[in-house]
């Protein structure tokens, strides 16, 4: 098996996509939708320990953006990356969220606003690692 090399600048490129997207999907775009269906307040959002939650999710990023580049291997471009991320945000996270979701009893717009998210993260993250080989 041929080694996979990583290239660390993507990867940290692809971990701060995920902020980025992470910003404006759950700030201008959909921020109050989210908040409603979740049920959380201005208030609560306002409470949250903030170290906590942008310093995991900093590390989950990592590990995801990590991840979908050792999955990819060495012969992966900016396209096929960009698919493959797709497939990866869409086939295995968002879906995974929307099975949840459904037990869970949440609605389908929850679905659509946080899976569609993951999906626009893992294209993006793809798209990154793939052309910056």
């Amino acid at each position: 098996m041929e080694e996979v090399i990583i290239n660390w600048y993507a990867v940290i490129a692809a971990t701060l996509v995920g902020f980025a997207v992470g910003f404006i999907w759950y700030g201008p775009l959909f921020g109050k939708a989210w908040m409603a269906e979740v049920g959380m307040t201005e208030e609560d959002a306002k409470n949250g320990n903030m170290a906590k939650i942008f310093g995991f999710t900093a590390i989950f990023q990592f590990i995801m953006a990590y991840c979908l580049a050792m999955f990819f291997g060495n012969e992966v471009n900016a396209q096929l990356g960009a698919f493959y991320g797709f497939l990866t945000g869409f086939g295995w996270v968002a879906l995974s969220i929307g099975v949840n979701a459904l037990y869970e009893q949440r609605s389908f717009k929850y679905i659509l606003i946080t899976g569609g998210f993951w999906s626009v993260v893992f294209t993006l993250m793809g798209l990154i690692i793939g052309a910056w080989r």
